[in-house]
């Protein structure tokens, strides 16, 4: 047989389980949010090392076929097809001599600035 439950008792024991389970799905969605917000960072991350690389083999290219390294970011982009998102990244390039191989720094911006 089964027990009666008495009219007029708050069940608990059903608030309980809400509570565990909104708990449960407070954690499971928080790690997801952390998975997501940490695979964009390694991808931004990444995407910033990339262009720093397209932009060194530019100027080693460059440095090949006219014997002097380009003297500014704007060259590459205009004579060797090196595409700079600068809404998304910082570019310092700095060329101290034009045999010298040019230090290049690419840092990604950390908010989308408006046009």
């Amino acid at each position: 047989m089964k027990k009666k439950t008495e009219r007029g008792r708050f069940p608990w024991r059903l608030v309980a389980g809400c509570v565990a389970a909104a708990a449960v799905f407070c954690v499971v969605v928080s790690l997801f949010l952390n998975g997501i917000f940490s695979i964009l960072h390694r991808a931004e991350t990444e995407s910033a090392a990339n262009l720093q690389a397209a932009m060194t083999r530019a100027s080693v290219q460059c440095y090949a076929i006219e014997g002097r390294y380009p003297p500014s970011a704007q060259y590459l982009e205009e004579e060797y097809g090196v595409s700079i998102d600068r809404d998304h990244y910082a570019v310092f390039y700095h060329g101290f001599a034009s045999n010298i191989m040019p230090e290049i720094t690419v840092v990604p911006l950390e908010g989308e600035q408006e046009s």
